[in-house]
């Protein structure tokens, strides 16, 4: 299983409306549980992304996925589909990874 982790700042949305969007947006396909302050999203293929607001302007998001290239993958979806539901606003998304 392999691993990755961002720390991201929001500061004019905030970390709870973002990651409300961004499951909102998912659950209409994929497997979702959903909180005000953290999403559980389930992907094909033993995937999974969870976000969670850490505090008013940070959300951390972490990608479990069966390998790298599935983590390649998701790494570039979950950023592309964080920075389409912020609506503007300059998000800096930097993952760091691990092998579990």
């Amino acid at each position: 299983m392999s691993t990755t982790q961002a720390h991201i700042t929001v500061t004019e949305l905030g970390p709870s409306k973002l990651l409300n969007r961004l499951a909102t947006h998912w659950a209409h396909k994929l497997e979702v549980e959903q909180s005000p302050e953290r999403a559980r999203i389930v992907f094909p293929g033993d995937a999974v992304c969870v976000l969670q607001a850490a505090d008013a302007q940070t959300l951390h998001a972490r990608i479990d996925a069966p390998d790298a290239g599935v983590l390649d993958r998701l790494e570039e979806v979950v950023a592309s589909h964080l920075l389409r539901m912020s609506r503007g606003e300059a998000l800096e998304i930097s993952w760091s990874r691990a092998s579990a």
